[in-house]
C-alpha cells in the first residue's frame, strides 16, 4: 500500500519564535478538526527552514499522537566543504531529521538547481537514511506548448540515475500553480502522476500534488486513486489551515 504523505513546505518563513508558536497551537487543531476514521498509513512532515530545525523537531518530537515529523528544505551533495551557505546531510542526521525536499523549482528558477545537481542530493541523502523529496513539474510556456510529458519524463529520467526509488518520494508541482491560487485541475493533476509512476520502476512510490493545495481544495485532490498526498505551500504556514488539510475528507 502507497503511504499517504501530507507535507507542508514554510519556504523563507517563521523564526523560531514562531515556529513554537505554530507547534504550540497545530496538535489542539489537529485533534479538532480529526477524521472520524484515522488514516494508518499516513504521515505528517513539514519542511522548516534551517534555522527552525532544531527547535521544530524537539517540539514535534514530544507530539506522539499523531506523529509529526520534520524535514529539511535541501541539503548538499557532498558531507562537508568549502560550500558556503549550504547545508550537509550529516548536519541535518545530528538533528534526527530523515526527509528533505530537493529540487523544488524555486531551487531552479533562482539558484541555478539542475537535474545533475538534483541528482546529487537525492543520492547523498539517501546515503545517509535521509528520503528525499523529488519536485518536478512544468512551466506556464511549457504546458502552452504541449511539452508538459516529455520535459517531466526528462527530470524522472536525469534525476532518478542510480537513486533507490524505495526510499523516496516525488511531488508533481507544476510550476505556474505555485503560489498562484491558480489550481492544476484534479483531474489532470491524476493523469500527470499516472504518467510519472508509468515511468517508475516501483510503483509504490509515494506521488503527491503540490500548487496551490488550500483547505478549500484538498477533499477534491485527495479524492483522486494516484494522488498520495500534498505538498503544501503557504497553507502549511498557518495551524488551523494546514490541520484541515492533514484531516482532509475521504469521499
Amino acid at each position: 500500500m502507497r503511504k499517504i504523505v501530507i507535507a507542508g513546505n514554510w519556504k523563507m518563513y517563521k523564526t523560531q519564535s514562531e515556529a513554537k508558536a505554530f507547534f504550540a497551537e497545530f496538535p489542539a487543531q489537529l485533534n479538532a478538526t480529526a477524521k472520524a476514521a484515522s488514516v494508518t498509513n499516513q504521515q505528517i512532515l513539514i519542511c522548516v527552514p534551517f534555522t527552525d530545525l532544531a527547535i521544530s523537531q524537539v517540539v514535534a518530537s514530544s507530539v506522539t499522537s499523531p506523529s509529526i515529523h520534520i524535514g529539511a528544505q535541501n541539503l548538499h551533495w557532498t558531507d562537508c566543504g568549502a560550500f558556503t551557505g549550504e547545508i550537509a546531510a550529516p548536519m541535518l542526521v545530528e538533528l534526527g531529521i530523515k526527509f528533505a525536499i530537493v529540487g523544488h523549482s524555486e531551487r531552479r528558477q533562482f539558484f541555478g538547481e539542475t537535474d545533475e545537481t538534483v541528482n546529487k542530493r537525492l543520492k547523498a541523502a539517501q546515503k545517509h537514511g535521509i528520503t528525499p523529496i523529488l519536485c518536478v513539474g512544468e512551466s506556464k510556456q511549457q504546458r502552452d506548448a504541449n511539452e508538459t510529458e516529455a520535459w517531466i519524463f526528462s527530470q524522472l529520467e536525469y534525476g532518478l540515475k542510480e537513486v533507490d526509488q524505495q526510499n523516496l518520494i516525488i511531488a508533481y508541482e507544476p510550476i505556474w500553480a505555485i503560489g498562484t491560487g491558480d489550481t492544476c485541475e484534479t483531474a489532470e493533476a491524476n493523469r500527470v502522476i499516472r504518467l510519472i509512476r508509468s515511468k517508475l520502476s516501483n510503483p509504490d512510490v509515494t506521488i503527491q500534488y503540490g500548487g496551490s493545495v488550500k483547505p478549500e481544495n484538498i477533499d477534491e485532490i485527495m479524492a483522486q486513486p494516484e494522488i498520495d498526498g500534498v505538498l503544501v505551500g503557504g497553507a502549511s504556514l498557518d495551524a488551523t489551515g494546514f490541520a484541515r488539510i492533514v484531516n482532509y475528507q475521504s469521499p
